[in-house]
């Protein structure tokens, strides 16, 4: 690899990057979804008509985040940052990259293991365990919910997570389908003519860009990006 001034190496993992680590992905066959309505835990409306059910629904979620461990694409990433700037764009809620230790992680959606107010979003708390009650409440003595992005709110971030992408001098897509908007479209903020890499056993519908596709799961494919990245002159 190459020594000097490090490039910047941007990463975009979706759900597929924490599968093998045992967190159970929403779209996949045998996902979330197929238990859940969509409505009933992942929207204000759901928060608005039945907190307890959004509140467990998040507990459990949270709950089964403390017995799972990252996998060897997330150590892969985070060994990365001996060569490379590494900044980790994630679509997921989990925080398996920053556990396998990557340093700059920037979360889309929001974080599993923390809690915002409800009438202040700039208020967020570190959750101690797995467990956010009712009558737990933000300093100004209102309720906490899950600091997630629901299905219906816009993503705050999404223009940081854009000028991050623009940066980029090589970009990795794992374990994302690129159907979810607006995360999917960052890829069209990515300079033109860099190196773009896919990791995802499944097929990909991509922009009209030259990707480089590895047709693996996200511990495999990773210790297979390793290998090509370690050849570029």
């Amino acid at each position: 690899m190459k020594t000097g001034k490090m490039k910047n190496l941007v990463v975009l993992s979706g759900a597929g990057m924490s599968a093998e680590s045992g967190i159970r992905t929403f779209r996949d066959m045998g996902g979330l979804w197929e238990e859940y309505d969509v409505t009933e835990v992942a929207s204000l409306q759901a928060w608005e008509k039945d907190r307890d059910l959004v509140l467990r629904f998040y507990n459990e979620r949270r709950k089964q985040l403390l017995l799972c461990k990252p996998n060897k694409g997330h150590y892969g990433l985070a060994e990365l940052e001996k060569y490379f700037k590494v900044t980790i764009i994630t679509q997921n809620v989990d925080d398996l990259h920053e556990r396998a230790g990557s340093s700059e992680v920037f979360h889309l959606h929001g974080e599993l293991k923390k809690a915002r107010s409800t009438v202040d979003e700039n208020l967020i708390y570190d959750i101690d365990g797995w467990e956010l009650k009712k009558g737990d409440k933000c300093e100004r003595g209102l309720q906490l919910r899950p600091h997630v992005v629901w299905f219906g709110e816009a993503v705050p971030t999404i223009e940081k997570a854009s000028e991050i992408c623009r940066t980029a001098d090589i970009f990795v897509v794992i374990g994302t389908s690129l159907n979810v908007y607006p995360a999917a479209g960052l890829i069209n903020y990515v300079p033109q003519n860099i190196p773009i890499f896919l990791i995802d056993p499944n097929e990909v519908n991509t922009p009209s860009r030259d990707v480089k596709f590895i047709k693996e799961k996200a511990g495999v494919g990773v210790e297979k990006l390793i290998d090509i990245l370690k050849r570029v002159k």
